[in-house]
């Protein structure tokens, strides 16, 4: 076999694509959404299928195997491989034409499915199957797994969808496949025409969900008019690589209604499922209790639920009527079922989340039974998880007896791994003895190809090599998956990490990809730089597996000081979006904080880490010294060592009086106070948090809060001896030992806090209220301050819920801080802007100035593309006379000097109005 070296040279010399054989590229594609991982030789990313077949012709010369990979979503791992992978969304992600009359579209397979839905959106067409995934899964992949989603009651598998395809085999050769024997490679009619008897009798009973192995092989049966493009997809990438699709296309209903139907148990709800399908439904979906938690109140009364999508109000109406439920609810309001959907859409992640915080894996995600089998196949299931003292919330497309589950095995150690093993065995037993399939969407890859000859039985699994031989002669393509499988306990991606609690959070990440759409999501905050960059390593998912290879040690072998590592953590904007928006809680911030942490550790850090990182200290120093007016004179003329250039090099100027000198001056601070309901011992006092940004920079806010709490009868404490910070300067630079420092002595000074500790600044908020228990771990006084944290709205909805603010009858416009909504949440904040007559809506993503990020070098372009996604359009479509509010100093900053206008805290807009 030819040397890594020697293969990179040969296909530079012949691809116009990318090639990148670095440790951080094959890093970032070891591993898929599954329990596995498999490393690859080198990344290729081919401009077109000129490339693709140059890259198959070099790797098929030098027995290099090849897995054609699309958005890496998949949960078998079957997009996992040790040759070249084949990254097919950088460039091959276009849409190539449409044809509105015809209703199909020409695409190639990097394009995104939500792109091509969007590009269709105007024609009233969209493309049938919708996984889960639909913002970041490709076509290509879809087809490679035959995809199915939610609709497929209503518009069929991927395969229903395909009509023709151009292939790309290894070695190079090239084919166009539809319906006939035209175009397919040498052998592939002859080998049919032998095995009609197999084909037409020993086959399963079909179903619309069987999908594992060459499931579809009997398209290419003479009745059934020799499918040949449709018998290709579910091939996962073992047969050849698609370089262009033809797939159809559907109308979209006009006004879909959701029924939700609520029922006793989940088997009465699976039982009721197929009964539903005469109504001519576009989606049947089920899940029970266990899964959808505390979102139950927004349903109808039961403990399992359908979700019934129908084509208009009236056929929903009948529906309800016909339907044996205990409970029910009809939902037209686009944005509800929206927001019901996602529910649903985010079971993925949310499944692998157990109730005491435990993990559940992929693996035996997605079994499929006749419909009718359904409701018995989830009683056995369900005793079988018990019989091994396994736990799993099922959940899915209930109308095609299709069940998603996640498990909580135990994938270390070596008993757990063979319990593992043996639950798979039998619950592919079970699964056939209900006339079912091991895969019903996603493929079988690695988790269930070695089960396959409990489902098709020897002759079959003899027809399906022999099948791959004819495409794939030479076994180059995708090898051990489907044909000739891995072990479905072998590549465990966990075997390869330490026993850390930190390898443990970064197994947290299952690679469902949630962070790599390029939508600006609304509210969504997740992944800002990924958005920006386009690029797998500036993607949550993409940070997450470079820091387990950084732990493995086998392709990242500098461990703590990775350059790579470091590279693709320097755009993470500290955000906190993953926290709340990845479906499995994946923490970036807290990652890239220990890692900077470890990376710097007896080094000379990088300057901002003191300028930026240590603003308290330096702010502090300047206020003792009464030399802010003199520091912003200089500012104005000198460039703050270790900032940004292209910003200027300056900080926002300081305010020449520090917020607590203000309040040590005032005469009465707690003048016209009245007790605090509800706050025990506390004297009716509300402690006021001194943050750095409040007390320095931006002391009107402080004051402005003063003003209003009074006024909303509460009186107003504020800690003036000592120092009090919340750490985060220090614990987004990654010095931690500082930051628990600081934190010890916070905790020293302030005391016992006899009330609610009102913090405007909400990346201090958010520090106290997570960062802090975190740190300080062992400290009950920690846990303590951190749960008497309240944001200005948050005190004001709890202790003075009679007051009414002033009406201020304004449009707003503006920022939520990215850790508000990640940690703390602004539905206080939303319902006080409304009882004080402010409209509108403000912006959600990033501001992209992120606290220090948007200051350092290097980062001015990535801040300024994250500010354009949403906040500065948000800020120039405003009507003149609108209100601009960012409760988050660095928001006020970046409008500042972004968008030239001057925004305020909600605080100060309510203290204008009083």
């Amino acid at each position: 076999m030819t040397s890594p070296g020697e293969l990179e040279r040969t296909l530079r010399e012949n691809l116009r694509g990318e090639i990148d054989f670095g440790a951080a590229a094959r890093a970032l594609t070891t591993m898929d959404a599954s329990n596995y991982r498999r490393v690859p030789v080198g990344v290729v990313a081919p401009r077109d299928a000129d490339d693709v077949a140059a890259a198959l012709t070099v790797c098929a010369e030098a027995g290099v195997p090849v897995l054609p990979r699309g958005g890496g979503t998949s949960i078998a791992g079957q997009a996992t491989g040790v040759g070249v992978v084949l990254d097919l969304t950088r460039h091959m992600n276009t849409l190539v034409s449409v044809d509105p009359e015809a209703r199909t579209a020409v695409v190639h397979p990097g394009l995104v499915l939500d792109r091509l839905r969007d590009a269709v959106r105007p024609y009233g067409l969209t493309f049938g199957p919708d996984p889960s995934t639909h913002s970041r899964c490709t076509l290509g992949g879809m087809i490679g797994n035959n995809a199915c989603g939610a609709h497929s009651v209503a518009w069929g598998t991927t395969a229903d969808n395909v009509t023709e395809l151009a292939v790309t085999t290894y070695g190079g050769t090239s084919h166009r496949i539809g319906t006939g024997w035209a175009g397919t490679p040498d052998g592939l009619r002859e080998l049919i025409t032998g095995h009609l008897g197999p084909l037409r009798t020993g086959m399963p009973p079909g179903f619309s969900r069987r999908i594992s192995g060459y499931g579809g092989l009997d398209a290419l049966l003479p009745e059934h008019g020799v499918q040949v493009a449709r018998a290709f997809c579910g091939s996962e990438g073992t047969l050849g690589v698609v370089t262009e699709a033809v797939v159809r296309l559907v109308e979209t209903p006009r006004a879909p209604v959701l029924a939700v139907l609520g029922y006793a148990d989940e088997s009465a709800a699976a039982e009721a499922a197929a009964g539903l399908l005469p109504h001519g439904p576009l989606t049947v979906e089920g899940m029970a209790q266990d899964l959808v938690g505390d979102t139950a109140a927004r349903l109808p009364r039961g403990g399992a639920w359908l979700f019934v999508e129908m084509p208009d109000e009236g056929a929903a109406r009948a529906l309800l009527r016909a339907a044996d439920a205990v409970a029910r609810a009809l939902v037209t309001d686009p944005a509800e079922q929206r927001a019901l959907w996602r529910i649903r859409e985010d079971a993925a992640g949310t499944a692998t989340r157990m109730p005491d915080g435990g993990m559940a894996w992929p693996g035996w995600e997605d079994c499929a039974v006749p419909p009718a089998r359904l409701g018995a196949y989830l009683r056995e299931f369900r005793a079988l998880l018990a019989a091994h003292g396994l736990r799993g919330s099922p959940y899915g497309h209930f109308g095609e007896g299709c069940v998603h589950v996640r498990i909580d095995f135990d994938l270390v150690s070596a008993p757990g791994i063979a319990r593992f093993r043996t639950f798979s065995e039998e619950l592919a037993d079970l699964v056939v003895a209900h006339g079912g399939s091991l895969s019903g969407e996603h493929g079988d890859g690695q988790a269930r190809a070695e089960l396959l000859p409990k489902m098709y039985g020897p002759d079959l699994i003899r027809l399906f090599g022999a099948y791959k031989d004819v495409w794939d002669p030479a076994g180059g393509m995708n090898p051990g998956t489907l044909v000739r499988p891995a072990r479905l306990d072998e590549n465990l991606r966990f075997a390869v990490l330490p026993a850390t609690p930190f390898a443990g959070e970064i197994a947290r990440c299952v690679g469902v990809a949630k962070c790599r759409t390029t939508d600006p999501g609304g509210a969504s905050v997740m992944c800002p730089s990924y958005r920006v960059t386009g690029e797998e390593r500036h993607s949550t998912r993409g940070r997450a597996r470079l820091l387990h290879e950084m732990l493995a040690g086998e392709i990242v072998t500098d461990g703590w000081r990775s350059t790579e590592v470091a590279e693709a953590l320097d755009l993470c904007l500290a955000c906190k979006g993953c926290r709340s928006d990845c479906p499995v809680g994946v923490d970036m911030a807290t990652y890239k904080a220990e890692f900077l942490h470890h990376h710097w550790a007896g080094r000379i850090r990088p300057l901002s880490h003191y300028t930026l990182g240590g603003l308290p200290d330096w702010l502090r120093l300047i206020a003792r010294l009464r030399a802010a007016g003199a520091v912003n004179a200089l500012a104005r003329r000198v460039p703050v060592p270790g900032l940004d250039r292209e910003r200027g090099g300056r900080l926002p100027e300081l305010a020449r009086e520090p917020f607590t000198r203000w309040w040590a001056r005032q005469p009465d601070p707690a003048k016209g106070a009245k007790e605090v309901k509800g706050v025990s011992g506390s004297g009716g006092a509300v402690t006021l948090w001194p943050d750095t940004f409040t007390q320095y920079l931006n002391p009107s806010a402080g004051r402005a809060a003063t003003q209003v709490l009074r006024a909303a009868g509460l009186s107003v404490e504020v800690p003036t001896a000592g120092r009090v910070c919340c750490g985060l300067t220090y614990v987004s630079t990654g010095r931690l030992d500082r930051a628990r420092t600081v934190l010890r002595r916070t905790l020293d000074t302030l005391g016992e806090p006899a009330g609610p500790v009102v913090v405007l600044e909400p990346s201090c908020a958010a520090a106290l209220r997570a960062d802090l228990p975190a740190l300080l771990p062992d400290d009950p006084r920690a846990a303590r301050l951190a749960g008497a944290v309240r944001t200005f709205a948050e005190t004001l909805e709890e202790y003075a819920p009679a007051w009414r603010p002033p009406y201020l009858d304004r449009k707003v416009v503006g920022q939520t801080h990215c850790h508000q909504h990640a940690v703390l949440g602004d539905g206080p904040d939303r319902r006080l802007r409304e009882r004080a007559g402010l409209t509108g809506e403000l912006s959600g993503g990033c501001c992209g100035l992120a606290g220090n990020f948007g200051f350092e070098p290097g980062h001015h372009e990535v801040s300024v593309a994250c500010a354009e996604e949403q906040l500065l359009p948000a800020l120039r479509a405003a009507p003149p006379d609108a209100l601009i509010q960012a409760d988050g100093f660095s928001c006020r900053t970046q409008i500042a000097q972004l968008g030239g206008a001057r925004a305020r805290h909600l605080a100060e807009l309510l203290a204008e109005g009083l």
